[in-house]
């Protein structure tokens, strides 16, 4: 007999759903992004010329942002996601938030360092290139806009490939970045920055994964979300240590792009 659970659909999580902030919120909890992550970004920032704007495109729930913001004179943050908002607007009671897409944002500001972080998943690949172009006109000369994605061949975008087809690769975006217009794009580099999550619950993790596989339905070609069974099964084969933790590798890759000081 097929039980209910091989059958059931893994659910799509839509980023207006309180599920889909539910589940982000296990991930954070669960993942040592963020500690890596801010690390990374106060080494950068301690490198700038300046730090009057901060620019953070797509927040989420602001936790990043928060954590910069005090660096900064002002911080300005484009999220057109109505229930991110109220938690950004929360989280960050200090700085400008802005409704709009991003390629009719009209933020009005020269930032000295601008974040675009795990963003792209939701922009066609199309408009990538430019997605960052615009942001890039909103960038100071000699800031610079960090754009950071997860790495196409970590254990997580495994999973995601696998059950959706889906590759997201930001060496992709750096070679088209080539041909930009002069005066917009100066160095760009890649670094690395690695990352795990770690928990003891299976069911949790399954929430994380339903999180982890939430990719746009354009970009799948509305192909049907895979039974509960088999995501259940694919997490115990490749995420289950011999310990019993379920361990998701999800390093990333954070694109460095200089905007020219002439």
């Amino acid at each position: 007999m097929v039980s209910p659970r091989e059958t059931v659909p893994a659910r799509g999580l839509r980023l207006e759903e309180d599920a889909y902030r539910l589940a982000l919120g296990r991930f954070l909890a669960r993942t040592d992004e963020k500690t890596v992550t801010h690390a990374y970004l106060d080494r950068v920032v301690d490198t700038l010329t300046h730090r009057r704007v901060l620019l953070d495109v797509g927040p989420a729930d602001g936790t990043t942002t928060r954590h910069l913001a005090p660096s900064f004179e002002d911080t300005v943050c484009i999220e057109p996601s109505a229930p991110m908002r109220c938690v950004l607007e929360r989280t960050c009671p200090d700085a400008t938030v802005l409704p709009d897409p991003v390629l009719a944002a009209e933020p009005g500001v020269a930032a000295d360092l601008a974040l675009l972080s795990h963003v792209l998943y939701y922009v066609p690949p199309e408009q990538w290139t430019a997605t960052v172009l615009r942001v890039m006109e909103w960038v100071a000369p000699g800031g610079l806009l960090l754009v950071l994605l997860q790495n196409p061949d970590n254990a997580c975008m495994g999973m995601v490939r696998h059950f959706t087809g889906c590759r997201f690769d930001v060496r992709d975006l750096a070679r088209e970045l080539a041909a930009a217009p002069p005066g917009l794009v100066g160095d760009v580099r890649l670094d690395a920055l690695p990352a795990r999550y770690s928990s003891p619950c299976l069911d949790e993790t399954l929430l994380v994964a339903d999180f982890l596989l939430s990719v746009p339905a354009d970009r799948t070609g509305g192909a049907p979300l895979p039974p509960r069974g088999s995501v259940e099964a694919y997490v115990r084969r490749h995420f289950r240590t011999p310990e019993g933790r379920y361990v998701i590798r999800h390093d990333q890759d954070v694109l460095r792009i200089e905007r020219p000081r002439h």
